[in-house]
């Protein structure tokens, strides 16, 4: 993990990175499942999932986001910290043996409404597939830290 001391006024709009990848197994699929409850047939239980709309079992929404947010997770911004994620959509599956990576691009910075020491800014997170198909956007509210 990088370390990086970014302010407000250092982000510019349109900029953008991509994480490196990672493979979604059938052990990611079953640990999500173990820690959030998660069990719906179409995730765990390949016969069911076979007569379903995809043919085979599909990762849980919540176990793509919270993989491809995490890649994004390689770099650290010291002067930042997460306000939230708005308009979360999932348009196509995650399978088991997709390859998923994350980019990132800045979309917006704004005043902070409470805090004037600080600045939002909007990064588009789009998590891809090795097909090049977006399998979950969300965009990402930082607070970050003005210059003094």
């Amino acid at each position: 993990m990088a370390e990086i001391e970014l302010y407000f006024e250092d982000y510019n709009i349109g900029d953008e990175r991509t994480t490196l990848g990672r493979t979604i197994t059938e052990t990611d699929i079953v640990m999500h499942a173990m820690h959030s409850g998660d069990f719906y047939p179409h995730h765990v239980d390949a016969e069911f999932a076979k007569k379903g709309p995809f043919g085979q079992r599909i990762a849980q929404f919540s176990c793509t986001f919270s993989i491809g947010i995490a890649l994004t997770a390689e770099i650290v911004n010291k002067r930042a910290f997460t306000y939230g994620f708005e308009r979360l959509r999932f348009p196509n599956p995650v399978f088991i043996g997709d390859t998923i990576h994350t980019k990132v691009t800045i979309k917006e910075k704004k005043d902070d409404p409470k805090r004037p020491q600080y600045g939002q800014v909007v990064e588009a997170c789009e998590i891809i597939n090795q097909k090049d198909k977006v399998v979950c956007y969300s965009e990402h509210i930082l607070l970050v830290e003005r210059k003094k």
